[in-house]
């Protein structure tokens, strides 16, 4: 009995011996099964590109879809300067400011001329064509003498400042083939007039023909954009009377819904007939501008710098060494 007893015992601390062992070894295992780096992990499956291309929210596309949006004002204008929602150059051809101002086959130029503020003392900076648009474009003839085709520049100018600053830029061109097109010349439009198509920083979808903009909704706008008639509406090989009624139909629109949107449009020229002076019609119409006669002296530099503080972003060429446009905002 008492063997028995003995033995009964012994199996008895034999078992709790043993589950001990066990609960220590499961007690022991549990952080080695408790992997959770592995389950942080999982996530780091759907990351990979086959994903990300199933769920848009993800994709980071290098150009935005729309070529015209609305623009997001995330700059602050230097102090003394309006913050314009949008701005419109217009540039017409090869006239001087005495062929313009007071010359009845040009009603509406001469409008606008006391509608805003009328530089009287505005100075294209050389010839011929080319060069000019350039310098109010990048600050600099980009080394271009002559009306050539072809160049490709990757210096700063207004639409790289502009992307870069998050806001937007569009060139409109009458008679462009195609959006995006860098052919030289196609009916009547022609390249020497179109200054961004020259540089490899500001994307081709920003290079669009006239029909592309707004007839209507000009919120659709980009912050600044430029307007570029074809030769025959600007003057180049068409009648002043032909230009002035071209810009009533195309631009009055935009001018009159500027007043009430915090808008502004520019009109001004190349240059003038190659005449040593080189004096031409400048004008600046909106609600923050006060009308009136100015004879300041400025040039295209003077504009692109001026263009540049009212959206506070980088000077551009020779536009750094020039005074901005003051004393014309209300």
């Amino acid at each position: 009995m008492k063997k028995s007893i003995w033995i009964a015992t012994t199996l008895t601390l034999l078992l709790t011996a043993c589950s001990q062992t066990n609960s220590e070894i499961t007690s022991l295992s549990m952080p080695a099964n408790q992997e959770y780096p592995v389950a942080t992990d999982i996530p780091k499956v759907t990351q990979q590109p086959a994903n990300n291309e199933t769920v848009p929210v993800q994709k980071q596309p290098s150009a935005p879809i729309n070529t015209i949006a609305i623009p997001q004002l995330t700059t602050m204008p230097h102090p003394g300067f309006p913050k314009a929602d949008h701005v419109v150059i217009v540039v017409e051809e090869n006239h001087s400011y005495e062929k313009i101002i007071g010359n009845k086959s040009a009603p509406y130029m001469n409008l606008l001329a006391e509608q805003g503020a009328f530089f009287t003392q505005s100075y294209a900076n050389t010839h011929p064509s080319e060069p000019n648009y350039l310098i109010l474009f990048s600050g600099s003839d980009q080394g271009v003498k002559d009306d050539s085709c072809g160049h490709i520049f990757k210096t700063d100018n207004l639409a790289s400042e502009l992307l870069k600053a998050h806001l937007t830029f569009s060139g409109f061109s009458e008679d462009l083939p195609s959006i995006g097109s860098t052919a030289c010349s196609y009916r009547q439009y022609g390249r020497k007039h179109s200054p961004w198509v020259n540089f490899s920083n500001v994307p081709t979808y920003l290079n669009m023909p006239l029909s592309s903009f707004p007839t209507d909704d000009f919120n659709k706008l980009p912050t600044v954009s430029f307007v570029i008639p074809n030769m025959d509406n600007d003057m180049h090989d068409g009648t002043i009377q032909t230009a002035d009624n071209w810009l009533k139909l195309h631009i009055e629109p935009y001018v009159q819904w500027a007043k009430d949107h915090n808008s502004l449009v520019i009109l001004t020229w190349d240059e003038d007939d190659s005449s040593k002076n080189n004096h031409i019609p400048t004008i600046f119409v909106g609600p923050m501008v006060k009308a009136g006669h100015y004879d300041q002296h400025i040039t295209h530099l003077n504009v692109l710098r001026t263009l540049e503080d009212m959206y506070n972003i980088p000077y551009s060429g020779k536009a750094a060494s020039v005074q901005p446009i003051t004393g014309i905002w209300s």
